[in-house]
């Protein structure tokens, strides 16, 4: 089986999108190399009125992988003491819509 996709998109609080973006920069995409999670690309998607979301698409060898990446991921303990610090006004994110994407036969992801 090909390699799957996850298509992530956050809604972040009002005033943390910057702070959201240094978490990632600076920790959250070392942390998903080391348990397998590979980064494809990251965006910013505007929205007329409404707060930018940040959408990103990640790689795994298939679904189960996926899993066993996250909770890896999860357990992490740079992650954990990141994620924790990243919190202490309050938390970044007010929603996170999740989406796996099989490529199909001709894409170049493939």
């Amino acid at each position: 089986m090909p390699d799957v996709y996850e298509l992530c998109r956050y809604l972040p609080h009002e005033g943390k999108l910057d702070a959201l973006l240094a978490r990632f920069r600076e920790h959250t995409v070392r942390i998903f190399a080391r348990h397998g999670i590979a980064s494809v690309g990251f965006w910013l998607e505007p929205r007329e009125g409404e707060r930018t979301r940040l959408v990103y698409l990640l790689q795994h060898p298939d679904r189960e992988g996926a899993t066993a990446n996250w909770e890896s991921f999860g357990q992490d303990p740079e992650w954990q003491q990141v994620y924790m610090a990243s919190m202490t006004d309050g938390p970044l994110v007010e929603a996170i819509e999740k989406w796996f994407l099989d490529p199909v036969d001709f894409s170049p992801l493939r």
